[in-house]
């Protein structure tokens, strides 16, 4: 039989995680990402760049809600963002494909340590200055021709196993 959302077992709990959306705009992954942030227990989201639309009526089929009860935040500037992270010790991972990323499940989780994991944009992926300072570049491994996937699904992924 199955439960309602009432009757289920899961435990509440937040991880120390940041979700930074560089750039993310479409309003359909913006919700997604509220959604799915509130499911693995997500501390606080951060959304980079200027007139993020982040209108309740428009991201509130998506988000079901969930973005009365995920705090977040807009930084406008990457300058600012990258001093906010490197001044509060953040373990910085950056999940993209790149040269120097390894796959997900070999990502090195420090005990204690909180974490900034950043998604990027679904046209250009995450800004150079953020693959710069991230201490570690994680991909998914796939397996069919294609050689990406969209925002919240990948972001699905990594917080899976983040929190597994």
């Amino acid at each position: 039989m199955q439960l309602t959302h009432e009757e289920n077992q899961f435990e509440r709990k937040t991880f120390p995680i940041t979700l930074i959306c560089d750039n993310i705009y479409f309003q359909q992954n913006i919700g997604s990402l509220f959604r799915i942030s509130e499911a693995f227990g997500v501390e606080n989201i951060i959304f980079l760049g200027k007139d993020i639309p982040l209108t309740p009526r428009k991201i509130n089929k998506t988000s079901r809600s969930t973005h009365l009860h995920v705090l977040h935040t807009i930084i406008e500037e990457t300058s600012a963002l990258v001093t906010y992270l490197l001044q509060n010790n953040f373990e910085i991972i950056a999940l993209e494909i790149a040269s120097n990323s390894k796959p997900l499940k070999e990502v090195n989780i420090p005990e204690n340590q909180k974490i900034a994991l950043i998604i990027g944009s679904e046209i250009d992926g995450i800004s150079d200055d953020l693959l710069k300072i991230a201490n570690q570049i994680v991909h998914i491994n796939m397996f069919g021709k294609n050689s990406s996937m969209n925002v919240v699904q990948a972001t699905s992924i990594a917080l899976y196993e983040l929190t597994s």
